[in-house]
This record gives structure tokens, sequence and C-alpha cells, in this order.
């Protein structure tokens, strides 16, 4: 079992940023496929971004160039930097993690965005 903590979530006016962090429970966060979802209000959960085990971050075309995935080990967290936010980057942002055949999510942060 693996639990997610977000935070850093908030309310910024666009062309802002912010820097949204996840931490997560366990002794092998290093062997952790990590990433980041969203949900805008009446929308489906949609992709934003992710590192596997040895990989490199990918990202949804929507916010890359903007966003940066980190990860530390040493701290079990991963963070998500994003810059240049818009109006439409505003949602529930949501950590996931998958280990050990299992997705685990957590309680999600909210992103507002104001123009």
């Amino acid at each position: 079992q693996v639990q997610l903590v977000e935070s850093g979530g908030g309310l910024v006016q666009a062309g802002g940023s912010l820097r949204l962090s996840c931490a997560a429970s366990g002794s092998r966060f290093s062997a952790y496929s990590m990433g980041w979802y969203r949900q805008a209000p009446g929308e489906e959960r949609k992709w934003v971004a992710s590192v596997r085990i040895g990989g490199s971050a990918e990202y949804a075309e929507s916010v890359k160039g903007r966003f940066t995935l980190s990860r530390d080990n040493a701290r079990n967290t991963v963070y998500l930097q994003m810059n240049n936010l818009k109006d439409d980057d505003t949602a529930v942002y949501y950590c996931s993690c998958w280990f050990g055949g299992t997705n685990y999510w957590g309680q999600g942060t909210q992103v507002t965005v104001s123009s």
C-alpha cells in the first residue's frame, strides 16, 4: 500500500507559477513510477506528466515547455513545477504512483488560474 499526499495548489494569476509536491509512503520510492493527472470541472481526468523508473519525464502536449516533473528519491517526493500558467490549467491535480501492479492516487490539490 502506497499513500500519496499532494500539496502546493492554490490561486495564481495567469502567467504565474506554482510548484506541486507529492510525498509518497514506503521504502521503495525509487522503484515507483510516478505521474500527475488533472481533472477540470465537468471533464474526465487527464494525464499531465509522468516518469518511469530509469526514464525521462514525458509530458502532455498542452503543458510541454511549461511544466517540469522532477523527483527526489531521498525525500520520497515528486514535484510538478508549473510555469506560465493559463486559464485552461485550472483543475484538481492528482499524483499517481504505479508499483507492484497497482495504481495509487492522492487526494488531489486544487489549482485555480485567474485571468
